[in-house]
């Protein structure tokens, strides 16, 4: 929408589990900026309702990294929570800190203002989390401006009662983020429900669940959005990307068990007729990062099929070299095969 604020996409936080946030957000945000985006003015909002740990997030790890640019940060909070910025802080870090009360002072003559007194090196909005993104990002900003990321942060020890009595409130403030951290986890928290509750609003999210001592809790089969327990896992549509992803880093809880699914069937120039390749096509960051991905499917027999249709597919999976040579891998044995219809959403998504 014209005015809005542009944002340069996001880089995906796979293979990071167990670290600290504070060691992995270099991935995003400047990292992916393009060329000639020099003289841009990078936009960071962070954004979670009352004591979510958005001020921590922004002084334990946004600005820690070493990509802030030298130079004014300016600070816009609209909401004070019990951890809050002191003055010793603030000059140390170069940072001027606006204070707003209510929505209606974000205006453009209110930025405009910003840019032509403070000339900011980067901007750091921190958000209410009771206010509508929406309304923030539609506002007419300055044209240097251009946003890098937007975090949201959600309190683990009080997630299940939003669940249970804001959910519609709690999801509605997560549908524009990038990446979504859930704090101060205990243990029995729901992180699957609140992951399917989130992916069918806003599936591109990375989300990062953290325990209660601040370290990003590594994903267990609990997590998946499908059923591993049983000698046959069916794959919905929607979650081909995550078994992708799943099926590499732990094939233990694959091996030899038959797998179904629906995906675009294709052949590489050179492989034999009794082998072929299930894909979806899957974006990793944005728009600019779709391919496709699968595991080689092998067969005793040739496999017929038209290139690029979709088929559902049953195969036994195994963890095994693909061919005489190379590293093993994810590979399946056809079990059996049929047409079936394109899904509604053809694109996948990792998390």
């Amino acid at each position: 929408r014209q005015g809005r604020l542009h944002g340069a996409g996001m880089r995906n936080w796979n293979g990071f589990e167990g670290r600290r946030i504070i060691e992995i957000i270099p991935y995003l945000s400047l990292n992916n900026r393009n060329e000639g985006d020099c003289m841009k003015t990078p936009v960071f909002i962070c954004t979670g309702f009352l004591d979510s740990g958005k001020t921590t997030l922004v002084k334990d790890t946004l600005m820690e990294q070493e990509w802030i640019a030298p130079g004014i940060t300016l600070l816009i909070l609209c909401e004070e929570g019990e951890v809050g910025y002191p003055k010793e802080y603030l000059e140390s870090r170069e940072m001027v800190l606006l204070k707003i009360d209510e929505f209606d002072q974000l205006s453009p003559s209110f930025f405009k203002n910003c840019e032509k007194n403070y000339h900011p090196a980067q901007v750091v909005i921190e958000y209410n989390g009771m206010w509508k993104l929406e309304d923030l990002l539609c506002i007419r900003y300055p044209k240097s401006w251009e946003l890098q990321g937007i975090y949201s942060t959600v309190n683990g020890t009080t997630l299940d009662m939003y669940l249970k009595n804001m959910k519609n409130v709690l999801i509605e403030q997560l549908t524009e983020s990038e990446l979504i951290v859930v704090n101060r986890c205990p243990k029995g928290i729901d992180r699957s429900g609140f992951r399917r509750a989130l992916k069918v609003q806003n599936p591109m999210a990375q989300l990062i669940f953290e325990g209660l001592d601040g370290r990003i809790i590594q994903p267990t089969k609990e997590d998946l959005p499908y059923d591993v327990k049983g000698e046959k896992i069916q794959i919905a549509s929607a979650d081909f990307g995550i078994w992708y992803v799943d099926a590499y880093d732990h094939p233990e809880l694959y091996l030899h068990k038959e797998v179904e699914f629906v995906a675009q069937a294709f052949r590489p120039k050179g492989m034999e007729e009794n082998m072929f390749v299930p894909v979806r096509k899957i974006m990793t960051c944005c728009a600019d990062d779709l391919k496709f991905y699968g595991y080689p499917c092998k067969s005793d027999r040739p496999i017929g099929f038209k290139k690029g249709a979709w088929v559902k597919v049953r195969a036994r999976f195994e963890y095994e070299q693909a061919v005489s040579f190379g590293n093993k891998q994810p590979v399946l044995y056809l079990l059996g095969m049929e047409t079936a219809a394109k899904p509604e959403e053809d694109v996948v998504y990792l998390m």
